[in-house]
C-alpha cells in the first residue's frame, strides 16, 4: 500500500482520536460540575476550572458586567422616574387631603345664617381695615358748681324776715325778689337820705334868691357865694346817702323806710335756703345760694406723674359712673399746687349743662387722649366675642359665619387692633355679633346631644 493510500487513513485515525479526546473532556467537565455542585470546590479544582475556562470566562464575565451595568442604569433611570412620579402623586394627594380636611372642618365650624336672618337680627357686616387708635388716660372727677356763676345771697343789714317768696330748687330770674326783711338800720339810712334831700331843696332856693339879689346889686357877692357853697354841700350829702343805700342793695325810693328786699343777682336755681318767716337774721348770714346750672365744673384729681398729659385746652370726654351719659369739654384750669395729703393736683373742665343732667356732687370718669397711633387692621369693639376663652371674630362666609380666633392689641373703646388672625378687608359681623355667638352655642349643644 503506497503513501497516498495511507494518508487518508492517518487523517481518519487522527480525527477519531480528537473526537474521543473531546468526548472525554466533555464528560470530565460534566463530572467536575456535578462534584462542584455536591461538595465545596477545592483550590486545585477551582484553579483547574479557572484555567480550563479562562478564555470563555473572561468573555462571559465581560458580557455579564456590561449587561449588569446596562441593567443598573436602566433600573436607576426607571427608579428615578418612578420615584419622581410617586412623590408628585403623593404631594398632590396630601394637598387634596388637606383641602378636603379643611373644607370638612369649615363645614363643621360654620354657623348657618341666611341674609334674611342677618337682616332680621339687625346685624351689620363691616370689613376689617386701618384706623387711628387713641390710647386714653382715665382720671377720677366730681361735678361741682361753676363758682363763677354761683352767688351766696347775704342780707347786708340785720333785720327780721317779713316774707319769703323763693323756694329751694326754684328757678329764679335776675332781680327777682327772694325775701323781704324789716331793718331798723335801713330805716335810719333812708331817713338820712330824706333829710339830705330836704336840706338840698332849701339850699337850692337860698342860692337862687341870693343869686338874683346879687345880680340886682342888692346883696353883696359874698352872700351869693356862701349860698352857692351850701347848696353844693347839700348835693354831696344827698349823693352820699344814696350811695349808702345802693351799697346795701336797698332801693332809695321805697315807701316803707325799713323794707329791705333780697333779690337774685342773675338767672339761676335756688340750691340752698337758710331763711324762714319771722326769723331774725344778721348782716353776714348766707340765706340763699343761687347757681346758674347751665354750666358746671368737672374737677379732676391728677396724679403728679400724669400732670404732663393734662394741659389747658386739651379735649376730654366726661362719663358718668351713675348713669349712661357722656359729655365733652376742654380743660380750663390746671392747678400748680399738689396736695400734701392726696399728692394730686386739681384740674378743671367747664361743661355746658342745658338739660341740668350734670348735678353737683356726681362722680364722673374723665378720659383724656394720651397718644394716637395708626393700626393697619382693626375691627369694631362690639365685634370681638370670647369663644373658648379666646377673643374671636365671626367672619362672614357664604351661607353663614365662621369663628376666627384672633390676637388683639390696643383699643380705644370703639375700635380694637387685630395683631394676627385676620386679613385686611375681611368681612365680619360687627353689631349683633352676640347673636352669632348664641347661635353657635345652640349648634354646639345640639351637636353634642
Amino acid at each position: 500500500m503506497n503513501t497516498e493510500e495511507r494518508k487518508p487513513f492517518a487523517e481518519r485515525v487522527g480525527k477519531k482520536q480528537w473526537i474521543a479526546i473531546a468526548v472525554v473532556l466533555v464528560l470530565g467537565l460534566g463530572a467536575g460540575a456535578m462534584i462542584l455542585r455536591t461538595s465545596p470546590a477545592k483550590p486545585e479544582a477551582a484553579g483547574h476550572s479557572e484555567a480550563a475556562g479562562h478564555g470563555d470566562g473572561e468573555h462571559h464575565e465581560e458580557g455579564g458586567k456590561q449587561a449588569k451595568e446596562e441593567g443598573k442604569d436602566h433600573d436607576h433611570d426607571h427608579g428615578e422616574a418612578k420615584g419622581h412620579a410617586d412623590n408628585e402623586h403623593h404631594e398632590e394627594g396630601k394637598d387634596k387631603e388637606k383641602a378636603a380636611t379643611s373644607e370638612h372642618k369649615e363645614d363643621e365650624e360654620k354657623i348657618a345664617f341666611t341674609d334674611e336672618q342677618v337682616k332680621a337680627a339687625d346685624m351689620t357686616i363691616e370689613s376689617a381695615g386701618p384706623a387711628r387708635i387713641k390710647s386714653s388716660l382715665q382720671l377720677p372727677g366730681e361735678i361741682k358748681f361753676n363758682e363763677d356763676r354761683t352767688a351766696h345771697v347775704v342780707p347786708r343789714v340785720a333785720g327780721v324776715v317779713d316774707s319769703v317768696s323763693a323756694d329751694l330748687g326754684q328757678e329764679v330770674k335776675r332781680g327777682q325778689v327772694l325775701a323781704v326783711l324789716s331793718s331798723p338800720s335801713l330805716s335810719e339810712q333812708r331817713s338820712a337820705l330824706q333829710s339830705a334831700q330836704r336840706r338840698l331843696e332849701l339850699a337850692r332856693s337860698t342860692y337862687e334868691r341870693e343869686k338874683k339879689l346879687w345880680e340886682e346889686k342888692i346883696s353883696p357877692q359874698q352872700d351869693y357865694l356862701q349860698a352857692q357853697q351850701a347848696m353844693q354841700e347839700a348835693q354831696i350829702a344827698v349823693a352820699n346817702a344814696n350811695q349808702k343805700l345802693l351799697a346795701l342793695g336797698a332801693t332809695p325810693g321805697s315807701s316803707a323806710l325799713g323794707r329791705y328786699e333780697l333779690r337774685a343777682p342773675f338767672d339761676g336755681m335756688v340750691v340752698e335756703k337758710h331763711i324762714s318767716l319771722g326769723e331774725s337774721v344778721g348782716e353776714a348770714v348766707n340765706v340763699f345760694t343761687i347757681s346758674d346750672l347751665s354750666t358746671v365744673w368737672a374737677e379732676i384729681s391728677v396724679a403728679a406723674n400724669n400732670l404732663n398729659l393734662v394741659r389747658i385746652g386739651e379735649p376730654v370726654s366726661i362719663r358718668s359712673s351713675a348713669f349712661d351719659q357722656t359729655a365733652s369739654g376742654k380743660v380750663s384750669y390746671v392747678g400748680s399746687l399738689i396736695g400734701a395729703q392726696t399728692r394730686t393736683a386739681t384740674a378743671r373742665v367747664t361743661l355746658t349743662n342745658p338739660q341740668r343732667i350734670w348735678r353737683p356732687g356726681l362722680f364722673v370718669n374723665v378720659e383724656l387722649v394720651a397718644s394716637e397711633t395708626d393700626a393697619p387692621v382693626t375691627v369694631s369693639a362690639e365685634a370681638v366675642q370670647t369663644v373658648e376663652d379666646k377673643p374671636t371674630v365671626f367672619l362672614r362666609v357664604p351661607g353663614g359665619f365662621l369663628p376666627q380666633h384672633v390676637q388683639t392689641g390696643r383699643s380705644d373703646g370703639k375700635r380694637i387692633e387685630i395683631v394676627s388672625g385676620l386679613k385686611p378687608g375681611a368681612p365680619y359681623a360687627a353689631s349683633g355679633s352676640f347673636v352669632v355667638k348664641s347661635q353657635q352655642g345652640k349648634s354646639s349643644a345640639t351637636h353634642t346631644h
